[in-house]
C-alpha cells in the first residue's frame, strides 16, 4: 500500500520511550536512563537511581568516628583511599589535632595512586564502550601494577580503608618506596601508548569532539565539579582551591579545557594521570620518618558542625559531619560528585543520537554507588 504523506508526518513525530539499564553495560552500575527518543534522537532523558541505596548516612550515626571509612570505601569504590581521607580530615579539623608529615605525604601518594588506577579503568571501559576493545586490556594490564602495590601495603586491592582518623592503619610496606618508584617510571612510557591506541584515533575523535557540549556556566550552576567541570573551564580542583595533607608541599597544574565537550572530559582525565605522576615523583623519595598514628585516647568530635573535602578521581567528596560530643555523629552528609555529575546527562545529551549518549554519558564517569549512598 502507498505511503501517504499524513502517514510519514504520523511516523516522523512517533516518540518511544526506552529504559537504559538498569543493567544496561554501557552505564557500569545499577543506573536507569528513562530515554525518550524520536527516531535515533534522544530528547530527553530521565535518571533513576536508588536501586542500590544502602543508608550509608544513616548508618554512620550508629558506628564511631573510625568506623566511618569503612563505609566510605563503598560509595565510590575507585576513590577508596581519598573517600577514607575526607572522613580522617574532617574528625581530625573538629578534634583539633593534626597529623605527621609521614602520614600527610604517604596520603597523597596512595591518593595519586588511586587517581590514575580510577581513570586508567575510566579509559578501558570508555575505548571498549566506544568500539575499542584492546583498551580494556592495556588499562587493566597497567592497572594491575598499581593494585599489586595496594594489596602490599593495606592487604587489600580496592576497598582498603587504609586511612582512619589520626593517621593509618599500619606503616606502609618496606617495598613501598621501591614499587612506587619503578611505576611511575614505567607508567611514563605508556601514556604515549594510550594516545596512539585512542586519543589519535580519528573514528574515536569522530565520536567525541563536539558531542555532548556542556558550557561552564552549565558544569557551575548544577555543581558538576573533578574531570568533567574541568572540562568545560570550570577551576574546581579541591588541591588547589584549599590544598590538604601533602598538595602544599608540590608543583602540579590544574588541567583543563574549555571546548566543553565529551573529548574535552577526556583529555583532562589523560593530562591528570601525568600530573599524578608528577606529585608522586617529588614526595616518593621525600617521605619524612615519624609515627604513622598519633597516640589519641578517645576519638570523640566536639559539639558542633564541622566539614571538609577533598578531590577524588570524579570531584568534590564534602563530609558534613554534626556531633553532639559523643563518640559518634549526630547526623553525617555526604556531598558526593557523582551524584552532582549526574543530573546534567539530559542537558547536554538532548539532541544527540542515542549512540552518542553511550559516550556522553562515559564521559561523566559516573559511579553508581556514590549516587546511592
Amino acid at each position: 500500500m502507498e505511503e501517504t504523506l499524513l502517514d510519514i508526518d504520523l511516523k516522523d513525530r512517533e516518540e518511544y520511550i526506552i529504559n537504559m539499564g538498569p543493567q544496561h553495560p554501557s552505564t557500569h552500575g545499577v543506573l536507569r536512563f528513562e530515554t525518550c527518543l524520536q527516531g535515533e534522537m534522544v530528547k530527553y532523558i530521565i535518571p533513576h537511581c536508588g536501586y542500590i541505596h544502602r543508608g550509608i548516612e544513616k548508618m554512620s550515626e550508629s558506628l564511631s568516628y573510625p568506623q566511618l571509612v569503612h563505609l566510605t570505601d563503598r560509595m565510590d569504590y575507585l576513590s577508596a583511599h581519598m573517600n577514607n581521607e575526607a572522613v580522617a580530615l574532617c574528625v581530625e579539623k573538629a578534634m583539633e589535632v593534626e597529623v605527621t608529615d609521614r602520614v600527610k605525604y604517604i596520603r597523597t601518594i596512595l591518593a595519586e595512586l588511586s587517581r590514575i588506577a580510577s581513570h586508567q579503568l575510566w579509559w578501558s571501559a570508555f575505548g571498549m564502550d566506544l568500539g575499542a576493545l584492546t583498551t580494556f586490556f592495556y588499562g587493566l594490564r597497567d592497572r594491575e601494577r598499581i593494585l599489586d602495590i595496594f594489596e602490599e601495603t593495606t592487604g587489600t586491592r580496592l576497598i582498603q580503608t587504609f586511612i582512619t582518623p589520626g593517621g593509618l592503619m599500619n606503616d606502609v610496606h618496606p617495598n613501598f618506596q621501591k614499587r612506587v618508584r619503578e611505576f611511575v617510571t614505567y607508567f611514563r612510557k605508556k601514556l604515549p601508548e594510550y594516545n596512539q591506541l585512542l586519543t589519535g584515533n580519528v573514528i574515536f575523535q569522530e565520536r567525541t569532539k563536539g558531542i555532548g557540549y556542556m558550557s561552564k556556566e552549565v558544569a557551575i550552576s548544577y555543581g558538576v565539579t573533578g574531570p568533567s567541570g574541568r572540562g568545560s573551564g570550570f577551576h574546581c580542583d579541591i588541591r588547589k582551591l584549599a590544598p590538604y595533607s601533602a598538595y602544599p608541599f608540590v608543583k602540579f597544574n590544574e588541567i583543563t579545557a574549555t571546548e566543553g565537550d565529551t573529548f574535552a572530559r577526556y583529555w583532562v582525565r589523560m593530562q591528570e594521570m601525568s600530573e599524578s605522576l608528577d606529585i608522586i615523583d617529588q614526595l616518593v623519595d621525600n617521605i619524612p620518618q615519624g609515627d604513622y598514628m598519633l597516640a589519641l585516647k578517645a576519638i570523640k568530635a566536639p559539639k558542633g558542625e564541622f566539614y571538609h573535602s577533598v578531590e577524588t578521581a570524579r570531584g568534590e567528596l564534602g563530609v558534613f559531619i554534626v556531633s553532639d560530643g559523643g563518640p559518634n555523629p549526630a547526623r553525617i552528609k555526604y556531598r558526593t560528585p557523582n551524584f552532582s555529575n549526574l543530573f546534567v546527562i539530559n542537558k547536554i545529551a538532548a539532541g544527540h543520537k542515542i549512540a552518542d549518549l553511550v559516550a556522553i554519558s562515559g564521559s561523566l564517569d559516573l559511579v553508581i554507588p556514590d549516587i546511592d549512598r
